[in-house]
């Protein structure tokens, strides 16, 4: 038993010396606050590398998406810092910031304000300053830069090189895919539903360009991608950077890694780690840079993107929110205003007539609920990184929209045999007739622009 314990006390002495002895020291932090140019105070957190014996360069961390609580980012800033390199985590405002509202340039503006925090700090090497964006963040940062003039570099982390609104189609058209979709419902989900919550109001900054910023930047940057990223298009995005990109750029895309370089086996799944030679990468080009020598401009890797990206235009006037909240009022109206009518008066009208109304009505409010309700459901969690469900499929088309398509077919058809009845018949009743025409024109062409008449 003696030889035994010894045996094991041996090899904990062995594991021990093998760990680095920064990684066994305990992080420092430092509790900050970042007054913002609108008077906003943002509690941060400053770690430090454990056992540093001079100024550190730093790098601010620049939010995502969403809520913004530093928490979220302690694993990138714990790594970071125990590879030598200080890092500041700030909460989000959230005055300022919310589904309907938010501006770069003014998220940019607390970035700033969270180096200039650090310039006053003396742990820190005040000419060894940076910003790290990550996701939305990788649009923010570079403004950052271009705003500081004290700024040493830039680091983004999963940056789109196109609009958002192009981006978060791109995404979710992966998404429709991934989950088996195909024919008209994927253009219907991606595309059409988010250029009209756009209209509404509900995705700021949606046209935003990544352009002037990455092109204005004379700072060095290194951009880093998820092979297997499925919220921002990774290969277009790199390439966005090569070629905007007047500084010294270092590109590298990690394979087996996600969208915030974690590690993942498909881009949906989120490992709790981050992508292995990630921390080592930002913290050996942090510390060249830092100490003056700049990188030379290189790109390694490529992503596993798919799907190519599409403008996604603003809506036109005839497709404006005021004219579709007209064409489904009208619609309605149409639809049961004539059934109303008819049983009031008890007056005979050709079945088609009927069938119209009926038909119509479920796919004029069926549509858009299935498409809302798809959107809700599909948003990702901790450890996803969003996942569609539509099932039962068939040939792709989920079976509620094939029933929506079939509907809108019907609904169709009987509206040409209504009008055919009609006129051919003289009926009576030409108010809720014409009406109801005139529903259903209007559902022919809104369901021609939602897909429902397409493939």
């Amino acid at each position: 038993m003696l030889a035994i314990r010894i045996g094991l006390v041996a090899a904990v002495a062995v594991v021990a010396t093998a760990v680095p002895a920064q990684a066994q020291q305990p992080l420092r932090e430092v509790e900050l606050g970042v007054t913002t140019s609108d008077g906003q105070v943002l509690p941060a957190t400053l770690r430090l590398p454990p056992g540093a014996t001079g100024p550190a360069p730093a790098i601010v961390l620049v939010h995502g998406a969403g809520p913004g609580p530093r928490e979220d980012y302690r694993a990138e800033a714990e790594a970071f810092a125990r590879k030598g390199i200080a890092t500041l985590a700030y909460d989000k405002r959230t005055d300022g910031y919310s589904m309907v509202q938010r501006d770069y340039a003014q998220l940019a503006g607390d970035a700033v304000a969270a180096a200039g925090v650090l310039r006053g700090r003396p742990e820190i090497q005040r000419d060894g300053i940076g910003f790290l964006g990550i996701s939305e963040g990788g649009w923010v940062a570079p403004m950052a830069a271009t705003r500081d003039p004290d700024a040493a570099f830039v680091i983004t982390v999963g940056a789109s090189g196109v609009s958002p609104l192009r981006q978060q189609s791109w995404a979710e058209a992966v998404k429709a895919e991934h989950g088996g979709l195909d024919g008209s419902i994927v253009d219907a989900f991606s595309r059409t539903l988010y250029r009209l919550i756009s209209g509404l109001g509900m995705f700021p900054e949606a046209y935003h360009d990544p352009a002037p910023a990455l092109r204005a930047l004379t700072v060095p940057v290194l951009g880093i991608w998820g092979a297997k990223d499925i919220q921002c298009p990774p290969v277009e995005s790199a390439a966005a950077f090569r070629s905007l990109l007047a500084a010294s750029y270092t590109l590298r895309t990690f394979d087996g890694a996600e969208h915030a370089l974690r590690t993942t086996t498909d881009g949906y799944d989120r490992g709790p780690d981050l992508a292995p030679g990630y921390p080592e990468l930002v913290a050996s080009w942090v510390g060249d840079v830092a100490a003056g020598h700049t990188p030379p401009t290189s790109a390694e890797g490529t992503g596993l993107q798919t799907r190519t990206s599409v403008e996604v235009p603003p809506l036109a006037w005839y497709e404006s929110v005021p004219v579709q909240i007209a064409a489904l009022l009208l619609m309605l109206a149409g639809f049961l205003g004539f059934a109303l009518s008819a049983l009031w008066r008890r007056a005979g009208s050709p079945w088609p007539a009927w069938v119209l109304a009926a038909t119509g009505t479920v796919a004029a409010l069926g549509a858009p609920v299935y498409l809302g309700w798809l959107q809700f459901t599909a948003g990702g969690t901790p450890t996803t990184n969003g996942t569609i469900d539509a099932a039962p499929l068939l040939a792709g088309r989920p079976l509620v929209w094939l029933g929506l398509q079939a509907l809108a077919v019907i609904a169709v058809a009987s509206g040409v045999a209504t009008a055919v009845l009609l006129h051919r018949r003289g009926t009576g009743g030409r108010v809720r007739h014409g009406l109801l025409l005139a529903a259903g024109a209007v559902f022919a062409v809104w369901a021609f622009h939602w897909g429902l008449l397409l493939p």
